[in-house]
Order: C-alpha cells, then sequence, then structure tokens
C-alpha cells in the first residue's frame, strides 16, 4: 500500500480498523450502549467500560481477543466543545483489547502496522511516546520497529501512566502522535504543540495492581486496552482542519447552516463555533436517545437535557428563532444509520424527544427574556451602568440565555455586563462539574467485597419457597463484619441460600423473620450487592454468630400484596399500550405492599375516558383469570417473542420471561400472581404529569384495596356527618356551600374597599403643597394591599395634580406600600416603580409597577414610619 495517507471516509475508517484486527483473531463485538451496565458509570465514557468486569477478573472473556467501535459520551470538557479543534461531548472509541492473551510487543507492532500498511501515513510522519520509566516499550518501538530515539519521547505518569482508578488495575501507556510539519525536524519536539501533533492511537498496557498503599505488583493476567480516535482520524486522512470539517460531523453542520441562511467557511469564528456545538451536540443527543435516555433533571437524563438547550441556544445565537432540531437530526441518523441501525429504528422517539424538549425550552427561554427586562428595569433604578455577572449567569445557568445574547440587549439599554463577574461563576460552575465529573472506579473497598473472596453468591429460593433452612455467611454491623452479634443490634446479615426477595425492579424487599436456637431477627428489609442477598434488621432475642443455622421465613401477607401490584403494574403496561399507544414505555415503578406507582413514557396527559377504560381493562385481565407463564430463555429468543425489558434493567443471556397469554410479556425477576385472578380487583388513585413527558399513575390491587375503601369509606362517613346529609348528596352540598363562600368574600372584599376608602378620606386634612403639586404620605391600619390601593387612587384623583403614598401592615410581619403619581409628577422625572421599589427596601422588601401606580411590600414593619418619612422627604424636595 501507498506510504502516503488515503483519504478515507469516517465508515472506511472504522471498516478497516476492524476488520484489521479481526484478521489477527479479534472478535468483532457491536459497540455497547451509552447506558453501561456498571452503575458507578454514569455514562460510556470509554471503549473499555464494557470489558471492566473481565480487567477486574469479575468475568471470564467468552474471547481471548476483541475489537470495537465503541461511541462514548463525555461531558467535564463540554465548554471547550468547538472551540478547540477536537474537544466533543460523542466520540467514537476504535479499539483492540487483549484479556490475558498477546502483550506490547505484539500490540506495538499491531499499531505501527495498521498506521503505516493501513492508512498509509509515512513513518517520517509519526512520533510516538511512552511512559518516561518504561524501558521495555522504548526499545520495542525502537529496536523492533525501528522508530529513530529522537522521535520516541519519554513522558511522565500524567501522560503516560493510565490507571482505573486509586487503586487496581494499572500501567504505563504509549500514544502515536501525527506530525503534520516533520519538516521541522526532531529537535526539540513538543508533543502539546496541537497545531503540529495530533496524538491519534493510545496503547495501554495493563500489567499491575495498585494497593491502597500505591504499592504496584504485577497482575496474572496482562492486558491490552486499546483506543484510536475515529474523528481524529477522520481529520487527519481527510486533510481538514478539524474534526469538526470531516464527514462525521459537518454534514450536520452544514444543516444547521441552511436553516440559518448562513455559509459556513464565510462565518466568523462566534458563529462558526455555534455551529460545531450543534454539530456535535445533535449527534450526541440523537445516540442517547436512541439508546433510551430519556430528558430528565437528574443524572443521564440531565446531560441529555443540558446538551439539547445547548444546542437550542446557539441555534438563537445564529439567527434560528422557532425549532430545528428535528431537521438536523434527521442528517445526524443518516449519517449514522450504517454503522448504528437503532437510530433510524428509533427514529420516531428520537424526533418526538428532541420537540418536545425544545418546545418546551423555547418558552423557558421566553421567560429569560421576561427576567432580563426586570433586572435592566431594576439596574436603571439603583442607578447603575452594568449588570452584575451573577445576574448574567443565573440567565445563563438557570433560563438557558447565552452571555452573547444577554450582552446585546443590554447593550439597546445603554447598560454593559460584567464579563469577568459571570466568568467567575461559569469557573465556579466548571469546578463543581469537574468535582462531580464521572470516573470509572474500579476500588475495591467494602466490607462485602473483602467477604467475596471467601463466601457463595447467595442462592435465592423465593420463587418457589416461602421458608428455608440457611447458613448465616456474614454478619455486618454498621458495615463492619463480624462475628457475632447480640439482641438489640441493628444487623446486615448474609445467608448462603434465602427466600426474601431483596429490592429490585422497583418491587420492595420482602419482610419476615430469621430465627434459631434462641435467636429471633425481624427482617425489616432486603437489598442486594452484586451476587448477596441483604438482610437488614434487628435482634431481638439471643445471640447471632456466624455459621449458625437459621430458618428463614417470608411475611407471606406481604409477599402477595407485593406479588399482587407487581403482576398489576404488567397489566397497566398492557392496558396503556392497548388503549393510549403502542409506543409507551415504562420510565420507572414502584412495587409495595400497599400501592404500586407506574411511570411510562407520554408527551400528554391521559383523558379521564382513557383512565377509566384501563382501569376496567385491567379488571377485565384479571377476572378472565390467565394463568402466569414462567420460564428461562435466552435473551436474543424472549425478545424474539415479544417480551418487553424492564427500564434501566440489565440483562445476562439468560432472562426470566413472565407471560400471560394474549395479555402481557415481560423481562422481569420480580415475584408475580400464578394466576392474574389471584390480583381480584384492581383501582386507579391518580394520573399526572411527573417531569416533562413522563406521565405517573398510582394505584391500588389485591389485598390493599380494602385499605384503601376503608380509609375513604371513614372521610365519606365524617364528611357526612359533618354536613348532615346522605354520601350522595355531598356533591350538591359542598356545592352550595362553595357558592356561599365565594358570594361572601365578594362582600367582604367591597366592604374592605369601602372602609379604606372611608378612612382615607379623613387623609385629605393632612393634605400638603408643595410647589404646584399636593402631596399625602400617610399609614393606613388594617388595610389589605388590593383596599390601599383603590384608596390611593381614590386619594389622587380627589387631590389632582399630585402624589399620594400610603402604608399599612395588613397582617403581622408584613408591610404594604402604594405609591399613586399624577402625570405632571411623572413629568418631573418620578416614576411611582422605581420611587415604591426604593421605599421598600427600608422595609426589607421591593417592588415596582407602572410610572403612575405601584405597589411593594416588605417583611420589617416596624420600619414603616422611617420608610414613609423617606418617602415624604424625597417628594418634597423632588416636588419643590
Amino acid at each position: 500500500m501507498s506510504s502516503n495517507p488515503q483519504k478515507l471516509s469516517g465508515n472506511e475508517i472504522r471498516n478497516l480498523f476492524l476488520d484489521f484486527f479481526a484478521g489477527r483473531g479479534h472478535q468483532i463485538l457491536p459497540s455497547a450502549s451509552l447506558v453501561p451496565e456498571d452503575p458507578t458509570v454514569l455514562l460510556t465514557i470509554a471503549g473499555m467500560v464494557p470489558f471492566k468486569p473481565i480487567f477486574l477478573g469479575q468475568r471470564t472473556p467468552e474471547f481471548k481477543r476483541a475489537t470495537t467501535s465503541q461511541k462514548c459520551i463525555r461531558t467535564n470538557d463540554i465548554e471547550n466543545v468547538g472551540r478547540t479543534k477536537r474537544h466533543h461531548t460523542f466520540f467514537e472509541m476504535l479499539g483492540n483489547f487483549s484479556f490475558g492473551d498477546y502483550f506490547k510487543e505484539q500490540a506495538i507492532a499491531w499499531g505501527w502496522e495498521i498506521s503505516t500498511q493501513i492508512f498509509g501515513f509515512s513513518p517520517n510522519n509519526l512520533v510516538v511516546s511512552v511512559f518516561e520509566e518504561d524501558d521495555e516499550a522504548f526499545n520495542i518501538w525502537r529496536d523492533q520497529i525501528g522508530v529513530p530515539a529522537a522521535r520516541i519521547k519519554r513522558m511522565g505518569a500524567d501522560d503516560n501512566f493510565w490507571a482505573m482508578g486509586a487503586t487496581g488495575p494499572c500501567g504505563p501507556c504509549s500514544e502515536i502522535y501525527y506530525d503534520f510539519h516533520p519538516e521541522r525536524g526532531d529537535d526539540n519536539i513538543d508533543l502539546e504543540d496541537d497545531s503540529r501533533f495530533i496524538e491519534f492511537y493510545n496503547l495501554v498496557f495493563m500489567q499491575y495492581n495498585r494497593d491502597a498503599s500505591g504499592n504496584l505488583t504485577p497482575l496474572q493476567n496482562k492486558n491490552i486496552d486499546t483506543g484510536m480516535g475515529l474523528e481524529r482520524m477522520a481529520q487527519i486522512l481527510q486533510q481538514v482542519p478539524n474534526n469538526y470539517e470531516t464527514d462525521l460531523i459537518f454534514p450536520i453542520i452544514q444543516t444547521a447552516a441552511q436553516i440559518a441562511g448562513i455559509d459556513y467557511h464565510s462565518s466568523d469564528e462566534t458563529t462558526k463555533v455555534s455551529l460545531k456545538v450543534i454539530g456535535d451536540h445533535v449527534r450526541a443527543v440523537v445516540h442517547m436517545i436512541a439508546d433510551e435516555i430519556r430528558a430528565s433533571n437528574v443524572g443521564r437524563g440531565y446531560v441529555l437535557r443540558r446538551l439539547i438547550r445547548r444546542v437550542v441556544r446557539h441555534g438563537r445565537l445564529i439567527g434560528i428563532s422557532g425549532e430545528f432540531i428535528t431537521q438536523v437530526a434527521e442528517t445526524a441518523i443518516a449519517l449514522s444509520e450504517s454503522a448504528y441501525p437503532n437510530v433510524r429504528q428509533r427514529e420516531a422517539a428520537i424526533k418526538a424527544e428532541l420537540q418536545r424538549e425544545e418546545s418546551n425550552f423555547l418558552k423557558t427561554l421566553d421567560r429569560g427574556e421576561k427576567l432580563l427586562e426586570e433586572i435592566i428595569q431594576e439596574v436603571k433604578q439603583q442607578g447603575k451602568t452594568f449588570i452584575s455577572g451573577e445576574s448574567a449567569f443565573t440567565l445563563y445557568d438557570t433560563y438557558g440565555f447565552p452571555l452573547e445574547l444577554t450582552q446585546e440587549i443590554a447593550e439597546e439599554n445603554n447598560l454593559t455586563v460584567d464579563e469577568a463577574g459571570f466568568n467567575v461563576e461559569m469557573q465556579k460552575q466548571v469546578e463543581r462539574a469537574k468535582a462531580a465529573h464521572e470516573t470509572i472506579d474500579l476500588t475495591v473497598q467494602s466490607s462485602l467485597d473483602k467477604l467475596a473472596e471467601h463466601i457463595h453468591a447467595t442462592e435465592f429460593l423465593g420463587y418457589t419457597q416461602p421458608a428455608a433452612t440457611a447458613k448465616v455467611e456474614a454478619i455486618l454491623v454498621d458495615g463492619v463484619s463480624q462475628e457475632a452479634a447480640e439482641a438489640g443490634t441493628q444487623v446486615q446479615i448474609v445467608l448462603d441460600q434465602t427466600p426474601f426477595y431483596a429490592e429490585s425492579g422497583g418491587q420492595i424487599g420482602d419482610r419476615g423473620y430469621i430465627s434459631g436456637d434462641g435467636i429471633v431477627i425481624r427482617v425489616e428489609d432486603m437489598k442486594k450487592e452484586s451476587d448477596f442477598f441483604i438482610h437488614l434488621g434487628h435482634i431481638e432475642r439471643g445471640t447471632l454468630r456466624v455459621g449458625d443455622t437459621v430458618t428463614a421465613q417470608i411475611d407471606r401477607a406481604c409477599r402477595r400484596r407485593a406479588q399482587a401490584n407487581h403482576t398489576a403494574t404488567h397489566l397497566l403496561q398492557a392496558a396503556l399500550k392497548k388503549i393510549v399507544d403502542e409506543g409507551i414505555s415504562q420510565a420507572g415503578s414502584l412495587v409495595s405492599f400497599d400501592r404500586l406507582r407506574f411511570d411510562f413514557n407520554c408527551p400528554r396527559a391521559l383523558t379521564a375516558e382513557e383512565v377509566q377504560q384501563i382501569e376496567e381493562q385491567v379488571n377485565t385481565w384479571i377476572a378472565e383469570a390467565h394463568a402466569a407463564n414462567v420460564e428461562v430463555l435466552p435473551l436474543a429468543e424472549a425478545k424474539a417473542k415479544g417480551a418487553v425489558a424492564m427500564f434501566g434493567e440489565k440483562y445476562g443471556d439468560e432472562v426470566r420471561v413472565i407471560d400471560f397469554p394474549g395479555v402481557s410479556m415481560e423481562l422481569c425477576g420480580g415475584t408475580h400472581v400464578s394466576n392474574t385472578a389471584e390480583i381480584g380487583v384492581f383501582k386507579i388513585i391518580s394520573e399526572a404529569g411527573v417531569a416533562s413527558g413522563v406521565r405517573r399513575i398510582e394505584a391500588v390491587s389485591g389485598p390493599a384495596i380494602l385499605d384503601y375503601l376503608n380509609v375513604r369509606d371513614k372521610v365519606v362517613k365524617d364528611l357526612s356527618d359533618r354536613f348532615k346529609v346522605k354520601p350522595e348528596e355531598l356533591p350538591d352540598r359542598i356545592t352550595s356551600l362553595q357558592t356561599e363562600l365565594r358570594t361572601a368574600e365578594k362582600q367582604l372584599e367591597t366592604l374592605k374597599s369601602q372602609l379604606a376608602i372611608a378612612k382615607s378620606d379623613s387623609l385629605l386634612d393632612t393634605l400638603e403643597t408643595v410647589g404646584d403639586h399636593k402631596l399625602i404620605v400617610a399609614q393606613l391600619e388594617d388595610v389589605d394591599p388590593e383596599s390601599l390601593k383603590t384608596a390611593a387612587e381614590r386619594l389622587l384623583q380627589k387631590i389632582g395634580n399630585g402624589a399620594v403614598v400610603l402604608g399599612s401592615v395588613p397582617e403581622a410581619g408584613k408591610v404594604s406600600i402604594v405609591a399613586a403619581f399624577s402625570a405632571e409628577v411623572n413629568k418631573k422625572g418620578l416614576q411611582a416603580g422605581k420611587f415604591v421599589g426604593a421605599i421598600a427596601k427600608i422595609c426589607g422588601g421591593g417592588g415596582g409597577g407602572r410610572p403612575n401606580l405601584a405597589q411593594a411590600g416588605g417583611r420589617d414593619a416596624s420600619k414603616l414610619p422611617e420608610a414613609l418619612a423617606k418617602a415624604q422627604s424625597d417628594l418634597r424636595s423632588a416636588l419643590s
């Protein structure tokens, strides 16, 4: 092959890499989801994340060699996206992995071969780095590969020693850089110079284990973990100035530019940054939603929402005012579908989620504009000439309002923005983000992890047995392993086998007792940690010791309730799909002993008729007595049969399928009734929205129905007794009382206004003439804010040209102040809104309004006389 680099497309680069390693004994594996199996990692942030259990020795690899193109999301440097050549939130990492098979010599040889022979890089354009203490890697590069020593750079641990966490597997790494300017020679090579060098391939030699003291010991199995950045390779091979102008991203940028009516290449740098952000982020959100992440205010859902909002903001900055993301997303889907077919399969869900989030955020931006107007008004009232950095950052962070837009609007009002203060607030957020940045934590620290070497995984018997004889494997008190524990102690107990179901899949854990010779422990909750079932309880009698033989007995009544409610959630989901929308999917659930909760994705509220139909359908299925068919199947076979997966659950190669033929089929590890008739009856209590695009149904079923009805019956009886009517007459009686109450309230308001006016008439005796204007400043006792306003307007009508300022303490600890100014007073430069806001600050409050009429409040009633005195003094000075 030619030594000159080929001009390859992104898809060609990906395929060449995978084919190269497949031809060398590597199994090509599909990209894992952006939602990792590891609960300690928020998002898949590196190619090695799916293989973490193998590197830890927790899972035996199916293949000794593997190669992948892994989609990744990182947001720790989100502010640099679009501003540098190579920062991204979404990127693809090409990788080859060895699990205890080949090591440094082979990894380096293949790294050089694919770079020079497959991608056609000239050796003159390549520089490598090694860990400063790794003589072995240095010698391989120099003596076997033939790289000149001057082009092998030794670097410190910060750059060339890779670790998964503070402790655990780690090792030196070697990186391959592309040199855009080899003509500058080998003297003073600075790999930090990104105008000359770009690192495109990282070879990690995972050969050590680091303990808590920092000591390194050789691993029994030495592993290889590599990463080649697809976007960086595309930049080099397509000979473009940055990653964004490659065929992986640039078509997305062009689509956004066309919508905005601009040309990327002729745009200024600020506009280019916004277009790059849109290109990067749209790619990210398309893949996140395709992997069933939905926007929310927590976790990965918040990451998705934040990225969508950044797209909207940058769209505004380049002149796009309406909705546009779904149009840009279509380009991203088209670019990705050949490598990732799920993006096209999930096209409808992707576009629906994007449209909903964009529409809602555009409304939020409108609220931000209104808040900015209020901030500008307050700044002018205070006589300042700038908007504080804190206020500008609040607009940016809370309302998604771009700093540039704040500056533009401020300039129109002859104001500036404290950009330095804004940057201080931004830096604080960056530090918070870095502190919370997701890491790949492989530290083995908990007591259970330490005990794992000596005890076996808990065998769960609870599907078929309500009680079992078991051996005490471990006892923990406050998380610390103990050999024994006495009566009165709260404990965590691990048994070798148990009938107790541990909290999982939304279903809470079983309750019950563990007993033995003179021992009684009340089990109050159940948790599952790795493969261990943890019995959380209280020792009521005796002393429990590791090794004791005990009887574990669940509370059967509680289990029956949980089974009924759990099966009811399956029937509920099936009814929602049948009656509302087949595309509805679970977004969370809770199955407890007294009720059930089911969250589902739906862009609108259900109608009362739909709720009734759903309830009737579930009860019909219950009455039809559908028998459960429970079996364990290979995951692929279960999905082929149409089994529905539970939200947020990760599945192994084999799965448990709960099938009520013709009604519902789901993958589920929970406990269920053997026949729907055992549920008895089902009742929906409420249906409401809990987040954007997410609805929640709460319901009860089975024995819990009786508790629910007893509570409601007691309330109805109590109301009937109080109102002296029959239960069926309650609605009419309550409606009648509401009508009477509204009438009385209107009469009371009228009386209050009349009383305030009567009180205010006496204030005409205090009238003061200042120049050509009349002035009344006074306090009225026990007058509510609305009546105080009426009184001020009435007095101003009577005096004509002048100003009226009234204050009152309508209730303890609250102050109300009203200012009413005539047009002539306004011409003197006085505005009621600004004036009353400044006066109210004396009472610890604030307010505002129109130039002629404004109202304010305060918290310190003792300061009202001082505030009114200040008002009178200021008005005399201004009007004289």
